[in-house]
């Protein structure tokens, strides 16, 4: 059965939306009109043997990813934008990168690549035959050239914010935009280990400062945002703090039931998350943290 409700939060009415554990993510998508929502993100699982996820064969899952991209991109805004958030498949300690084998599913569903988006993090399993993985990949697709993209609510501090032009007609002019610069495509957010203020029991949980940058460069105000592998809801809780709706569904209760604990803490003011301005820790430093 489907578990829904009307959010009251910041004075607007915000959503969000759960698949019981009997259901397939599918079934709740079915729901939601075509053209609905302008950013869909999500991590889905990565076939390597999760709690959450039954291992198959690479050929299956890419096989239930395709309908899954595909009800996705019937949902997506025609302004709208897909982060598909994917790391590597490991078998018999040969790794497949899953951007690579699942790009061909999006570009065949007529969608435009934008930025493989680096997520750089410190922290992961220490690996003994090959180098230890610390990054992993956001593919961004928009649906059409004419898409919602904003930069400055995302820009990050110059490096040199006072540098100025020396000579030319702007001489004396500040040479670097005044709110910041670029972000670029290489972000470095911690990941959610034991020590991170946003660990639940998901082992393979989204820090929302990671898609808070994506809700606010993607989309405006009163837009929906939606999560198809929601976990335990970060998207969701991103969405809603900056003035979004958020959608998500996901056959696990239990994370279901630890997403509505976090969208009712935010309401209530009580959820702590890390700040997306908040330096990453560097033990070189004095007073340093994360």
């Amino acid at each position: 059965m489907n578990m829904g409700t009307v959010i009251p939060h910041l004075g607007l009415e915000k959503y969000v939306d759960a698949v019981m554990e009997a259901q397939e993510n599918l079934d709740f998508m079915n729901g939601l009109d075509d053209g609905s929502v302008k950013l869909i993100v999500t991590s889905p699982p990565y076939n390597i043997g999760k709690c959450y996820e039954k291992r198959s064969s690479l050929d299956q899952y890419v096989k239930d990813q395709i309908k899954v991209i595909s009800e996705c991109v019937r949902l997506l805004h025609p302004k709208g934008s897909m982060c598909w958030q994917v790391g590597n498949h490991i078998h018999k300690g040969e790794i497949f990168p899953l951007d690579l084998v699942l790009y061909d599913l999006f570009k065949d569903e007529g969608l435009k690549l934008r930025n493989r988006i680096v997520w750089h993090f410190g922290h992961g399993l220490h690996c003994t035959k090959r180098f230890s993985g610390r990054y992993e990949m956001i593919m961004w697709f928009t649906k059409g050239e004419d898409y919602t993209f904003n930069l400055d609510p995302v820009r990050v501090p110059s490096k040199y914010p006072q540098k100025k032009y020396y000579k030319g007609p702007k001489a004396g002019q500040l040479s670097g935009h005044p709110l910041g610069k670029n972000p670029s495509d290489v972000w470095v957010f911690p990941n959610v280990k034991n020590n991170h203020v946003e660990k639940t029991i998901h082992p393979c949980q989204f820090p929302v400062e990671l898609v808070e940058r994506l809700v606010l460069s993607m989309t405006d105000e009163g837009d929906r945002v939606f999560d198809p592998y929601m976990g335990a809801g970060s998207s969701v809780v991103a969405a809603l703090k900056h003035g979004r709706e958020g959608y998500g569904c996901d056959v696990v209760k239990e994370y279901v039931d630890i997403a509505w604990e976090r969208v009712d803490a935010l309401r209530a003011g009580t959820l702590k998350t890390r700040p997306m301005d908040k330096p990453v820790y560097d033990p070189g430093k004095k007073n340093g943290g994360h």
